[in-house]
């Protein structure tokens, strides 16, 4: 099975509002060191979150949990049904994301032409950015719409006009046909059909989303990578990916304090930055020092995305939007705020769900980890 982004403008930045099919849906989300799962159903236009769940890769892999590892698709399909019997899943009908370490996206600035036309340049154009023969990738694309009683992005430099003549800017998307090949061998295995494959930055973006039109930043936090992209009008139109994750941080503070990673890992995730009486002040402030190593890196890098978008596009960034796993550390938003030049807030991706009261403040907790997940699922619930 193709994936496809032939309609991921009107998909992005349509809001779930649109009444769906009675039937349950499936998002798959299988990261580095785990798979997440949400299942929506559609009640008079609303998604309602019927059941969710989390499974770590690590012990599949004989590793401890939190570890990035890499299994055999049989392996992970065996984890996939493992996760969807304890959370009780009944959908067989799924969205499974594609990491976006295993894609290509851009952004081509291309004169304006028919669609026959198109189709044959865009192989063509591909060939500049993949670095690997066409035919060993699926391909995909969509025409952007120009924003309205503006220039393209394409045409502001600076703030002065780009000499040239007007064309269209077309997202262009690609992934490894053995990459496809892999998540159809997982979900074959798995007992599942897969109505749609999607790049996980678009699934993201899609449970994320609800600030208008004015470009926003996303930084996904997850164990292996870091991404960070900037989106305008759903569109994305900078990415950038960082190899250090949320196994770096607690690699980190394995070294740092002399720990099992076992260890390193609940600690991280139970206490984060924050400090805790069971530890004196000097490891406290230890265990805060080791975490930051890597979250100051990753700020760094997110305020020069912010700096270059700003100077070559003569736009402001004034939202972040923090998402993954790593967005979940307690403690990191207060930090976020007085290290990035720019407003920050944490991912809610079951805020576009509706769910019993008194999962409230576990969902705000975990959302974050479960953006893409959720993204997926809503896809699938508008399209049934």
């Amino acid at each position: 099975m193709a994936f496809s982004v032939g309609n991921l403008v009107k998909d992005i930045t349509a809001s779930f509002g649109k009444k769906g099919g009675t039937d349950s849906v499936l998002g798959i989300d299988i990261g580095a060191s785990s798979i997440k799962v949400v299942q929506l159903r559609s009640s008079r236009g609303t998604a309602v979150l019927e059941t969710y769940g989390e499974i770590a890769l690590g012990p599949y892999g004989k590793q401890a949990v939190g570890k990035v590892v890499k299994l055999p698709p049989e392996t992970i399909a065996e984890a996939l049904t493992d996760l969807m019997r304890e959370a009780n899943v009944t959908a067989r009908v799924a969205g499974i994301s594609i990491p976006f370490s295993s894609s290509l996206i851009t952004v081509l600035d291309l004169p304006k032409v028919a669609a026959d036309a198109m189709k044959r340049m865009i192989p063509i154009e591909a060939r500049k950015y993949i670095p690997v023969p066409i035919a060993e990738v699926t391909l995909d694309w969509s025409v952007l719409p120009p924003e309205e009683g503006k220039e393209s992005a394409f045409d502001q430099l600076q703030g002065k006009p780009v000499a040239r003549v007007k064309g269209q800017e077309v997202l262009l998307v690609a992934i490894h046909n053995d990459i496809l090949a892999t998540y159809q061998n997982v979900s074959a295995n798995a007992g599942i059909t897969v109505s749609f494959y999607e790049i996980d930055i678009f699934s993201t973006i899609r449970s994320s989303l609800g600030h208008g039109i004015a470009p926003f930043l996303l930084v996904d936090l997850g164990a292996a990578t870091t991404k960070i992209y900037v989106v305008e009008r759903g569109i994305v139109r900078l990415t950038h990916l960082m190899s250090e994750g949320g196994m770096h941080a607690t690699e980190i503070l394995e070294r740092s304090m002399g720990w099992e990673f076992e260890k390193a890992e609940r600690v991280k995730r139970e206490r984060g930055l924050i400090d805790s009486t069971a530890y004196s002040g000097e490891e406290n402030e230890k265990i805060k020092s080791a975490l930051l190593s890597t979250l100051s890196r990753v700020f760094s890098e997110v305020n020069r995305v912010l700096l270059s978008y700003g100077q070559r596009y003569n736009k402001n960034v004034s939202r972040v939007v923090l998402t993954g796993g790593g967005a979940s550390f307690p403690g990191l938003a207060p930090i976020a705020k007085t290290s990035l030049s720019a407003e920050v807030e944490i991912a809610n991706p079951f805020a576009y769900t509706e769910a019993p009261a008194f999962l409230d403040d576990v969902l705000r907790q975990i959302g974050p980890g479960f953006t893409v997940a959720v993204g997926l699922a809503l896809r699938k619930l508008k399209h049934n």
